[in-house]
């Protein structure tokens, strides 16, 4: 189907929204050209920056966007199912990387494909455009069910100007080369990576039997972190989510009956990691029927008898500029305790408001079996038995 300036339609009508889908964009002229993927909210607003795809970041959290770049070209891969309930949009542009202008472009084209077959194409040339330096020119949007617009639009400041329409701003470094010798190599510096810029952190450290209570104004998902210092280790973060029915999710990326996801979206894992430093993570947003998350570090038997806090591990929760960590403080942990439940996400009734708090809880020495809950109580050691790795 060619689409042309301002149509819009239903992409049920041409593919199946919940499969992969591959975007197609090329642009022939006389500059040098950046492509990008905006993941906005439903303010409109790039409101978590790792849902910017582009030349610097070439994949989304769970790879539900990946990006394929080439001479002035770029293949999209993206799964719309996969995308936390936080995006509402997906916006994908085309802007010049130095001089020039779109409207002395020569073609510029965006085609969707599924399961290799072309289903909608959008195609312009200059004449098109005038001054601009970016053109937006499709978004891919949730209004009841996923709809695609052929938004073909330029826009006047390029790379800097899209992002401050979605809320970012570009950040780049100003320093002073010298000019070097004929016999000094010249090394070309990678270009500076577009963020959003935030106020310092808040850092917020809990002990065992605190809480504290946050408040969500932007809609971007809580950030789940776990991670360890020692070397030759391996810990899994796991997350059990408790519905407001009572049902019970085991969410984790370690035992066959754990999912990656729960069918919501509303609490994701984003895989496992094995080597300290790297850290497991899990995004959560407010879910109507959910009613509270614990989160637990599962020291595998095969990494051997040593405490949580020996080891260093330690989770945080990144809530926008807030940052909650807790630590593993219990010196005096046995070294066969092989599951930690650090503490309890709590919902409360609207979007904007979540609880956590500090449990630091460990299993029964040699104990394989997972927390559990107990009306709204986490216990330890009731749920189903791990698996070795």
């Amino acid at each position: 189907m060619d689409f042309t300036r301002g149509m819009r339609d239903k992409l049920s009508k041409y593919i199946n929204p919940n499969n992969d889908i591959q975007i197609e964009m090329n642009i022939a002229g006389n500059s040098t050209y950046d492509f990008c993927c905006f993941g906005v909210d439903g303010t409109g607003k790039l409101s978590d920056d790792r849902y910017m795809i582009f030349y610097n970041q070439t994949s989304s959290p769970n790879k539900e966007i990946t990006i394929d770049l080439g001479n002035n070209s770029a293949k999209f891969v993206l799964n719309l199912s996969k995308l936390p309930s936080t995006i509402n949009k997906l916006v994908f542009t085309v802007s010049i990387d130095g001089n020039g202008t779109m409207g002395s472009i020569l073609k510029h084209s965006f085609l969707l494909y599924q399961n290799g077959e072309p289903k909608i194409a959008l195609n312009l040339v200059g004449s098109d455009f005038n001054q601009e330096k970016a053109i937006i020119s499709v978004e891919i949007y949730l209004k009841d069910e996923w709809r695609l617009s052929a938004v073909a639009n330029g826009f006047n400041g390029g790379l800097s100007a899209l992002l401050a329409n979605y809320g970012g701003t570009e950040i780049s470094n100003t320093t002073t080369v010298p000019t070097p010798s004929p016999s000094t190599p010249i090394i070309e510096a990678k270009k500076p990576m577009p963020t959003i810029e935030t106020p310092p952190a808040e850092k917020i450290s809990l002990k065992k039997g605190q809480k504290v209570s946050l408040s969500k104004n932007n809609g971007a998902p809580i950030v789940i972190e776990n991670g360890w210092t020692a070397k030759g280790k391996d810990y899994d973060l796991k997350a059990l989510v408790r519905y407001r029915n009572g049902k019970l999710l085991y969410i984790g990326a370690a035992n066959s009956d754990e999912l990656l996801s729960t069918p919501d979206g509303a609490v994701r894992h984003g895989g496992d990691v094995k080597n300290p430093g790297d850290l497991e993570h899990i995004d959560i947003t407010w879910h109507k029927d959910i009613a509270s998350v614990a989160v637990s570090s599962y020291s595998a038997i095969e990494n051997g008898t040593g405490s949580f806090h020996r080891y260093g591990v330690y989770v945080r929760i990144k809530n926008g500029t807030q940052i909650i960590e807790i630590p593993a403080e219990n010196a005096s942990a046995d070294d066969r305790s092989y599951t930690l439940c650090f503490g309890e996400i709590i919902y409360g009734d609207s979007p904007n408001s979540f609880d956590v708090s500090a449990l630091e809880m460990y299993s029964r020495p040699n104990s394989e079996h997972r927390i559990g809950y107990k009306g709204n109580k986490v216990v330890m050691d009731i749920g189903p038995k791990g698996c070795q790795k």
